[in-house]
């Protein structure tokens, strides 16, 4: 998969919801759940969705905010991929109930 060019990164990052971009190469965004346990059943949900494309977040558990960081190892660098995959995470975490 093909790395955004600087322009196309930022056009496709503003269209998250709530995900920043971080050291240029990064996006980054921050869930908080009621309790600890909504939260890792939320990072066991991400985990299932990541195998399955084969394309894994740096995920961070702390307490009840969970981080996920997100990039393109192979093209070293943001792709579509990431931007999907950002997405997906926004979805399934507002099929959990909070």
């Amino acid at each position: 998969m093909e790395r955004f060019s600087d322009a196309q990164k930022v056009k496709e990052v503003e269209q998250l919801d709530g995900w920043k971009l971080e050291d240029d190469k990064w996006i980054v965004k921050r869930y908080r759940f009621k309790d600890y346990l909504t939260g890792v059943h939320f990072v066991n949900q991400v985990a299932e969705y990541a195998e399955e494309i084969q394309h894994h977040p740096l995920i961070n558990i702390d307490y009840k905010v969970i981080t996920m960081k997100l990039t393109s190892w192979n093209a070293k660098g943001l792709t579509e991929l990431d931007i999907t995959s950002a997405n997906e995470y926004d979805r399934l975490f507002k099929s959990i109930k909070q």
